[in-house]
């Protein structure tokens, strides 16, 4: 077992505490060091998802004044004194902004030939046309596809242009309206009939609900209802290989959700695979979608509670009746802007009278049929959420449940046109999993890792905790690490302090999921603390991550 070193006591629930744990090797006695995990790379990872994207227009291709209008664009021969210049163009999308573009010229040795480089956002570059072959680097303010066109100047005579249509490697976001696109129940996107044992539902998201082509990532809430047995589901671009990850994890007879982000197939369509011994029912609701078109880009914040309504925290003290609902005030509070278009949220259940469901979307505007969160009597339960921003600020929250239940909030991030960081999707990839150590992470001890290698650009990632093998109530919490990888290498590491948030709970004995976008914080470290006094197994994994760069 991954022993602690020191416990500090602190209230189970909803409140975390302070917590040591062993060392990287698990040894006890190291003084609150954490347990360590490997730094995750993400060269594979990134290179399966967007196909590590390359484009290139040849030199042939380079267009000459003489020759405009004709069917010959390309050069003649070199080494006559009549041969033109050309030049040939690769690039490659090298972050969520940036690409480099590779030139290589070919320039007759009388001539002297200077380039200026059009980026297709209003900026240029110019650079003489020696050496031949030259990289150039450049960073746009916002994702999308761009023309970059190159022409090449004998004093100010143009002498010949090439132009290269490139994509940036991230994604901003667009949110939408609460909407279901598959529910195999009542043979919504799918056939009426269950999704059998180790089968694939494909859920189409390019086209449906005016959702527009291009589309290269969506975020849904992916339901499992009426399991005849026990098992999980993955969530993957179609045409794309299996991954090993999991989504939501289900018991048989569970209503279990969970929040998604995955990519899309060229095609438009994602995959859920069934990966269970029995037939299981699906439902799929959509709350916006990723794609190059410059619209929302993402902003981690620390964990803010906003809703309790325990404390009337954001609205009247109390549980929600059945049926019942409020709006509470997103914009100017936990950091969130006037401008901001959805709010990524963790959003809890407790104390429950009845059992039910909760849906969360924009006020001003109808509750949409979909559901956020399903509960039980008693159950305390979180799920993530990302929902579009009403009008007037506000989001609302509507119980689904024919009695009162507490309801707690807590802002993770928001998406704005002003925010810098972009979504770069990657193929789902486990991180660590605890199942396969000398044994599950103790109660009040945490995993510390690093992501990407410490990359600065990264300021967000997206993963799925999920626990199992639990021996006791409790839960998980999720943040950035004050300690740099150094600090801890060598050995001059201080102990973190929890947040006061939860981004998942559990009973004992249960499996639970839950989407988790954490900030990466200044060095790329993360924590993962196990909130319990009691041990459980951790697995994590990953599906992406937001850059600025």
């Amino acid at each position: 077992m991954l022993s602690t070193a020191v416990v500090i006591a602190a209230g189970v629930g909803l409140v975390p505490g302070v917590a040591t744990a062993a060392g990287p090797d698990g040894a006890k006695g190291t003084g609150g060091t954490g347990v360590s995990v490997p730094d995750l790379d993400l060269t594979e990872a990134k290179a399966k998802a967007f196909k590590a994207e390359t484009f290139s227009s040849p030199a042939a291709k380079t267009v000459h004044p003489a020759a405009q209008g004709s069917e010959k664009t390309a050069p003649r021969a070199s080494g006559t004194a009549s041969a033109e210049p050309t030049v040939a163009l690769q690039a490659e999308a090298i972050s969520a902004h940036a690409i480099q573009l590779a030139l290589t010229f070919t320039v007759a040795p009388e001539d002297s030939i200077s380039s200026v480089i059009e980026w297709g956002d209003g900026q240029t570059s110019s650079t003489p046309a020696s050496p031949a072959t030259q990289t150039l680097d450049h960073k746009y303010a916002k994702t999308g596809v761009y023309t970059v066109k190159v022409t090449l100047l004998d004093g100010t005579t143009v002498r010949g242009t090439n132009e290269i249509v490139v994509r940036t490697a991230g994604n901003e976001f667009t949110p939408h309206a609460p909407t279901r696109l598959l529910d195999t129940r009542e043979g919504i996107g799918a056939p009426l009939a269950k999704v059998p044992a180790y089968g694939t539902a494909r859920v189409k998201i390019a086209g449906a609900a005016q959702i527009p082509a291009g589309v290269t990532a969506v975020a849904l809430n992916v339901t499992v209802t009426n399991p005849a047995k026990g098992g999980h589901v993955r969530v993957y671009a179609e045409g794309g290989d299996l991954p090993s990850t999991s989504n939501v994890n289900y018991t048989p007879g569970q209503t279990v959700p969970n929040m998604v982000i995955a990519s899309v197939g060229g095609n438009g369509y994602v995959d859920i695979y069934n990966h269970g011994d029995g037939a299981i029912d699906l439902i799929a609701d959509v709350t916006g979608y990723f794609s190059k078109s410059a619209a929302s880009g993402y902003t981690s914040v620390a964990p803010s509670r906003i809703v309790d309504t325990r404390e009337g925290l954001g609205t009247g003290t109390g549980r929600v009746p059945g049926y019942g609902s409020f709006s509470t005030q997103v914009t100017g509070r936990a950091g969130v802007p006037a401008s901001a278009k959805a709010v990524a949220l963790n959003v809890t259940v407790t104390e429950p009278q009845a059992n039910g469901h909760l849906t969360v979307y924009p006020s001003g505007s109808s509750a949409p049929t979909s559901s956020n969160l399903n509960f039980t009597t008693g159950q305390t339960i979180a799920n993530a959420v990302i929902v579009p921003i009403g009008p007037d600020g506000k989001i609302s929250i509507r119980n689904g449940a024919g009695a009162g239940t507490h309801v707690v909030a807590d802002v993770v991030g928001y998406y704005s046109p002003e925010s810098e960081s972009a979504l770069v999707r990657t193929f789902p990839e486990r991180w660590f999993d605890t199942r396969e150590w000398d044994g599950p992470l103790d109660g009040r001890a945490y995993i510390y890792g690093r992501y990407g290698g410490g990359d600065s650009n990264i300021t967000a990632v997206i993963t799925n905790a999920t626990v199992t093998n639990t021996a006791g109530t409790g839960f998980l919490t999720v943040a950035p690490d004050p300690n740099s990888w150094e600090a801890y290498e060598g050995g001059w590491s201080t102990r973190p302090v929890a947040p006061n948030s939860s981004s998942l709970n559990w009973t004992p004995g249960k499996t639970v999921p839950n989407l988790v976008q954490t900030s990466s914080g200044v060095n790329n470290v993360i924590d993962f603390w196990n909130m319990s006094y009691q041990p459980t197994d951790l697995l994590v994994d990953t599906f992406g991550f937001y850059a600025k760069n």
